[in-house]
């Protein structure tokens, strides 16, 4: 893969995040969020439930079940005709109807292996989906390992309309969040294990093309949605370590061992423009809402998601 440096993400210093609202209790694990076009939120919980929630605008949720996918929901995409698009880490990528719970699998297979740790997804105006895989080595309950174990086994999928699945980028580092540009110029793809958001050209002259947009985040990129004016927010779900660095020069027996006991981290989220020149960066230390996996803006609130709390954190944001 032909890669050139990208921009490096070194901020001024993180502003203050406003304390957040922790609602809808009642989800288990709320990896990823995001709104549809009328300001609704979706999330899936770990025990395959996928809701609806609807914000009012002191930002208090009140959430619906609209489905059940039979797995463990990760990246969800809504589609202009209502539906959802859902990685699922057990079942692959899905497609819900919210309005009556209808699942169906829209792919499951690659090269007659099983898709395995399906992460995240962006769909294109003609009905493409781009998604990532994770990982190849390990499953969603085994992630840190992959983290730790620097495999490289992550991966870049495309799903044209009737197609089959094809391998777009491979070798990344946990591959995980994915958006297109507003335009469909590109798409971006975080890898986590490697502190950067990359970019694959998809039209004009450097179609084909793949470098970085933004390299040496300060954290694990998790999931990107994009906003208004064309912005990726990018949920950090953990901050830099020294030691997990460290850990990647020794031995897999070595990284092995260790991986069991590093713990969640605390809410670090980052809005970018489509070049990777930084809007604003966004922490709270000491939240009791640890692990931020995911954001969305939504008119005023950002509303954030986590791999391993309860309920949807919301808070209101100027500008």
């Amino acid at each position: 893969m032909n890669q050139r440096a990208g921009r490096t993400c070194r901020p001024a210093g993180p502003k203050r995040l406003p304390d957040p609202r922790v609602v809808a209790t009642e989800i288990q694990g709320p990896e990823d969020v995001v709104a549809d076009a009328e300001g609704r939120i979706f999330t899936g919980s770990a025990d395959g439930t996928l809701w609806r929630l609807t914000l009012s605008d002191t930002g208090v949720g009140r959430a619906v079940a609209v489905a059940r996918t039979g797995g463990r929901p990760l990246g969800l995409e809504p589609t202009p005709d209502g539906r959802l698009l859902v990685c699922d880490a057990q079942r692959g990528l899905l497609r819900v109807d919210p309005q009556d719970g209808t699942v169906g699998v829209l792919a499951n297979k690659l090269g007659g292996e099983s898709l395995r740790f399906c992460s995240n997804v962006a769909a294109a105006a003609d009905g493409t989906i781009y998604f990532s895989v994770s990982s190849r080595r390990y499953g969603l309950e085994d992630w840190m390992g992959d983290i730790l174990e620097h495999t490289g086994t992550g991966q870049l999928l495309r799903l044209r309309p009737g197609g089959e699945p094809e391998v777009l980028l491979d070798g990344l580092q946990f591959a995980n969040g994915v958006a297109l540009a507003e335009d469909e110029s590109f798409v971006v793809v975080a890898e986590n294990g490697a502190y950067r958001l990359c970019r694959l050209r998809l039209t004009g002259p450097q179609a084909g093309r793949y470098d970085r947009l933004v390299s040496d985040l300060p954290g694990f990129p998790d999931n990107i949605s994009r906003g208004r004016d064309g912005v990726f927010w990018v949920a950090l779900a953990g901050p830099r370590e020294r030691g997990i660095e460290v850990l990647h020069r020794t031995t897999p027996k070595v990284r092995k061992a260790v991986w069991h006991g590093v713990k969640p981290f605390p809410v670090r989220v980052m809005a970018l423009r489509s070049d990777g020149a930084l809007v604003c960066d966004l922490r709270r230390a000491g939240s009791p809402y640890r692990m931020v996996t995911s954001v969305c803006r939504s008119d005023a609130f950002l509303i954030m998601g986590s791999l391993t709390e309860r309920g949807v954190a919301v808070c209101e944001v100027d500008g």
